[in-house]
């Protein structure tokens, strides 16, 4: 799960991590004037969107006067947002964070993330914070410090003091940063995160160190030990992905036109690149489980026809826990209950599959059957296409 900033630095805030005064976050229907502006500014409007790149496409602004500060409000509230990383398409600004404004005298870049090669915590550091740490990483190899931290004892202080000496830290800010480095390790840890990110950590021209950016993404498998981030909206997730998720349906929606239904991510993954070499493309990544039941295949199908890009239904089921007889009573019960106005293509496999074919056979449903995956696949393709 990936948070927005403000999400990121409400947490930051309990692990005693610098950041701006912030004066709220304005959604989408809210009045500007919500938030209560303290102070004589300058304040920053900064959009709630899931990319980097936000300021160069408009999403950041500074504003001298509070009459400024709510127009930026209520301008970028609604407004799309393309950058460098949202590959073309448009995102909807829906919430808008306020909060005071700084100035930063240097900015450093710091990070902590799963290191896949040597299975830990690796921090990855600059002096040269503030932009994009790709493109530095290409231009100027040098400049980037990695640092692996033992996940069971956390950055040790020794390691945090080389960390500060190596980034060329000021002495006056040399403890504050080591509480910092240290917090946001710990942060990653507690949060089974993937990354925690802040771009940039500013030394402020009054003398002071901010966390002036947070990003926080999270591994999904976790969430179930995070009960705060669970209860959360998955803010890249689609209506469609978040209804499949209340009711336990693994479903990403992609671009194509062929909607699959399958058991099992293994299956799942073999069914999208089948398709894709019988050149069609799929429009979702839909898992049932091992143990669907008529309700869950019931439900699969509702979500699938949800999606207006899809033109066929292909229905890839092996049967082992649930036998193929009762997955095609399932198939049969769930397409008379529904408005199925599009071509069914199912390959069924697995224990039972002869009695499983023949009940669909004799359903007296619009059912296109096949043998093998490649089979469907074809099937699937030529239908959609035609």
């Amino acid at each position: 799960m990936k948070l927005l900033e403000y999400e990121g630095k409400d947490i930051f805030e309990t692990y005693k991590i610098p950041v701006q005064a912030r004066f709220g976050v304005v959604r989408i229907g809210d009045s500007a004037e919500k938030v209560k502006l303290e102070g004589p500014g300058p304040w920053v409007v900064k959009a709630q969107v899931l990319t980097g790149g936000r300021g160069k496409a408009g999403g950041v602004k500074i504003a001298s006067t509070k009459e400024e500060a709510h127009a930026y409000i209520q301008n970028m509230l609604g407004m799309k947002i393309i950058t460098h990383q949202t590959q073309g398409l448009a995102l909807t600004v829906e919430e808008v964070l306020v909060e005071a404004a700084c100035a930063p005298e240097r900015e450093i870049y710091i990070s902590v993330v799963l290191d896949r090669k040597t299975a830990t915590p690796m921090i990855i550091a600059s002096a040269e914070g503030g932009m994009s740490i790709e493109d530095l990483a290409r231009t100027k190899p040098e400049c980037i410090i990695k640092l692996p931290v033992d996940i069971s004892t956390g950055l040790l202080d020794f390691q945090a003091r080389e960390l500060a000496f190596a980034l060329k830290i000021p002495k006056e800010h040399f403890r504050e940063f080591i509480a910092v480095a240290k917090a946001i390790v710990t942060v990653f840890v507690d949060y089974d995160a993937n990354l925690v990110e802040i771009n940039p950590l500013a030394i402020t021209k009054d003398g002071k160190l901010v966390a002036v950016d947070a990003k926080i993404v999270t591994d999904d498998n976790a969430l179930f030990r995070h009960k705060d981030l669970e209860a959360k909206s998955d803010h890249e997730a689609s209506e469609i992905e978040r209804e499949a998720k209340a009711i336990g349906i693994n479903y990403i929606g992609l671009d194509g036109s062929i909607g699959c239904m399958v058991n099992g991510a293994g299956l799942a993954m073999a069914t999208l690149d089948t398709v894709k070499l019988a050149g069609g493309s799929a429009a979702n990544f839909l898992d049932v489980g091992g143990g669907a039941n008529v309700e869950q295949i019931t439900k699969a199908f509702q979500i699938i026809l949800k999606d207006a890009k899809v033109r066929t239904v292909l229905v890839n089921i092996f049967g082992g826990i649930m036998k193929c007889d009762n997955i095609a009573l399932g198939i049969v019960e769930a397409t008379k209950k529904i408005k199925l106005n599009v071509p069914l293509i199912v390959r069924l496999e697995g224990t039972n599959v002869k009695e499983g074919k023949k009940i669909l056979k004799t359903s007296g449903i619009k059912i296109e059957q096949a043998d093998s995956l490649w089979e469907a696949a074809q099937k699937a393709v030529k239908a959609a296409k035609g």
